[in-house]
C-alpha cells in the first residue's frame, strides 16, 4: 500500500539468492576447471620449478639430483664460447624472422583480403599449406634440395652452367638456410589472421578518409594500421617464441653443424642434457636464461606495440 503520507509505494526487497545456491554454483565451477588445474600444474608449473632448481645443481646422467652448486652453472654459460655463438646464432633468427615474417605477412594479407572469396581462399590454402604440412616432411623435402651433390638447387645451377653452392654444408650459408625454412613455415597462420583482421576494418572509415582526400598509403596507416595492431602484436609474439625455440628443424637438417654454425640455445640445450656431457643441470639454466630472454623480449614487444602503455 502507498504510504498515506507521501503518496509512494514502498521499495520492495530485491530477491537475494541463497546462500546455499551459490556455495554448490561456486564448487561445481572449480570441479569443472579441477583437470585444467591439475594438467597445467603438473606438466607445466611443477617441470618448471623442478627445471629452475636443477639448474643451481650439478645434476648429470648419473647423478639426477646432483648437488646445489648456487651460480656456478650461470657463471659457466657466459665463458662457453659454444653457448655464445649460438646464443648469437639464435638473436640472428629472431632479428631476421620476426620483421621478415610480420611484413610479408601484412603484404600477402593486404594484396588477397580484397580478392572475390575462391580467390582468397585458394591462395590462404596455399600459404598455409607449410603450416599443416608435417615438420619432418618439410624439413626431408629441404634436406634434398639443399643437398651439395645431388640436390635440387645446385642441379638448376650446374644447368646454367655455375659453380654448385655448399648450402647447408657451409658455415656461411647454412644458418641463412635454416632462417629461409623457417620463414616458408612461419608466414602461413600470420596471412590467414591478417586476411581476416583487414576483412574487418570498417569500410565507411576507408571511404570517409579517401573522401577527404587521403591517399591509399594514409588510409591505411591512419585507419587499418591502427585496426589490426592486436593481430600484429600477437603475430611478432608468436614469431618471437617460435623463433626462439627453433628446435626440430635444426635437429633434422644440419645436427647444429657445420662447427655449431648453426646451433641455437635450444639445440645446444638438448645436445648437453642428452646427447654429449648429459649435464642436466648446466642445460637447465641455459632453459632459464632463455625463458627469460623470451619473456623480456615478449614484454618488449608488448609495451612498443601497445604505444608505451601498459593497458
Amino acid at each position: 500500500m502507498a504510504n498515506a503520507a507521501t503518496g509512494k509505494q514502498p521499495k520492495q526487497k530485491a530477491p537475494s539468492r541463497s546462500l546455499v545456491l551459490q556455495r554448490r554454483e561456486t564448487i561445481t565451477s572449480y570441479l569443472f576447471l579441477l583437470p585444467a588445474l591439475i594438467f597445467f600444474f603438473g606438466f607445466v608449473i611443477t617441470p618448471m620449478a623442478m627445471g629452475i632448481f636443477t639448474s643451481f645443481t650439478d645434476a648429470n646422467f648419473n647423478d639426477p639430483v646432483g648437488k646445489f652448486v648456487g651460480f656456478q652453472n650461470y657463471i659457466r654459460l657466459f665463458q662457453d664460447k659454444i653457448f655464445l655463438k649460438s646464443a648469437v646464432n639464435t638473436v640472428i633468427i629472431v632479428a631476421v624472422s620476426v620483421p621478415a615474417v610480420t611484413a610479408f605477412s601484412l603484404w600477402v594479407g593486404t594484396a588477397i583480403y580484397k580478392m572475390r572469396s575462391g580467390i582468397r581462399s585458394f591462395y590462404r590454402c596455399v600459404f598455409y599449406l607449410p603450416v599443416v604440412t608435417g615438420s619432418v616432411a618439410v624439413t626431408v623435402v629441404w634436406k634434398w634440395m639443399f643437398d651439395k651433390y645431388d640436390g635440387l638447387l645446385n642441379y638448376v645451377i650446374k644447368a646454367f652452367g655455375g659453380q654448385p653452392l655448399p648450402w647447408t654444408s657451409g658455415e656461411s650459408m647454412a644458418l641463412w638456410c635454416i632462417i629461409l625454412i623457417l620463414f616458408t613455415t612461419s608466414i602461413g597462420q600470420p596471412i590467414v589472421l591478417y586476411v581476416a583482421a583487414l576483412g574487418n576494418v570498417d569500410a565507411s572509415l576507408e571511404e570517409a578518409a579517401k573522401v577527404d582526400g587521403a591517399n591509399d598509403f594514409q588510409v591505411f596507416w591512419k585507419i587499418k594500421w591502427p585496426s589490426i595492431m592486436p593481430t600484429t602484436l600477437y603475430v611478432a609474439v608468436i614469431t618471437t617464441i617460435n623463433s626462439f625455440q627453433c628446435f626440430a628443424l635444426i635437429q633434422l637438417l644440419t645436427s647444429g653443424g657445420p662447427n655449431y654454425s648453426t646451433s641455437t640455445v635450444m639445440y645446444l640445450l638438448y645436445e648437453i642434457a642428452f646427447k654429449t656431457t648429459k649435464e642436466f643441470g648446466y642445460a637447465d639454466a641455459m632453459g632459464v636464461i632463455l625463458a627469460i630472454v623470451i619473456a623480456l623480449f615478449s614484454a618488449l614487444q608488448f609495451k612498443v606495440m601497445n604505444g608505451g602503455t601498459t593497458e
